[in-house]
């Protein structure tokens, strides 16, 4: 039996960049403003594609990659903001939770499929759990939130940790899990620390101009690693 597609997701370019040079067999196609890359990923069919930030970009891409693609699993790679001590910058979370925190949870769980907060794959986080130890890098299991501002400040940090206690915190995991579990597909979310969700965070990622490559490629290269293994 074929193994199913892979649906690959970033928010930003460079978080794609790595795992498109290393793609073979590579086409693209265009969908609602999104290129989508197809092709093949260490002897796995993949689709690859730059959602865009925020919540609405990621779950639409998610559900092209599903219903336009074909994709049988989703595995979202890129950047976060560190809100534990567990780990530190360079590090990363693998999503066992994922949630909203700039949501009403209980209205939005008064749709299909009733959840309140959304789960990685059990599968795929132990083979990206396999992935982080093959490739050296540090990594949690753990408690992903999401929402559409960019957290960089204390006030905002502190509040998010108060209502939802999240071992990181960004823009897109939990809408690619939430359309996850709408279409019954596993995925996974892979988070590496490029900050601490704090005024340095601010004015880090966005008062300067700063190189997020490093984190992205640990990220990617553990994606990579990910994808062989499923």
């Amino acid at each position: 039996m074929e193994k199913p597609v892979i649906g690959l997701m970033g928010a930003m370019p460079d978080e794609i960049a790595r795992l498109c040079a290393h793609m073979e067999q590579r086409g693209e196609e265009r969908a609602a403003g999104v290129t989508f890359y197809t092709g093949v990923l260490r002897g796995r069919r993949v689709v690859l594609c730059c959602a865009g930030m925020g919540k609405v970009n990621a779950a639409c891409a998610a559900q092209l990659l599903v219903t336009k693609f074909g994709a049988g699993a989703l595995i979202f790679s890129g950047i976060a903001g560190n809100m534990t001590d567990k780990i530190g910058v360079g590090d990363v979370v693998i999503g066992k939770t994922l949630l909203y925190h700039d949501a009403e949870r209980r209205m939005i769980a008064e749709s299909y499929p009733h959840l309140q907060e959304f789960s990685g794959d059990a599968k795929m986080i132990a083979a990206a759990e396999a992935a982080c130890r093959a490739a050296g890098v540090k990594y949690i299991v753990g408690k992903i939130a999401t929402g559409d501002d960019f957290v960089g400040d204390s006030a905002t940090k502190n509040a998010i940790a108060a209502k939802c206690a999240p071992d990181c915190v960004e823009m897109e995991g939990a809408a690619v899990a939430h359309v996850a579990a709408k279409n019954d597909v596993p995925c996974v979310v892979l988070r590496a620390m490029s900050d601490n969700a704090d005024e340095q965070a601010y004015e880090t990622l966005v008062g300067k101009p700063f190189d997020i490559s490093e984190y992205c490629a640990s990220a990617a290269k553990i994606c990579e690693e990910l994808v062989a293994g499923l």
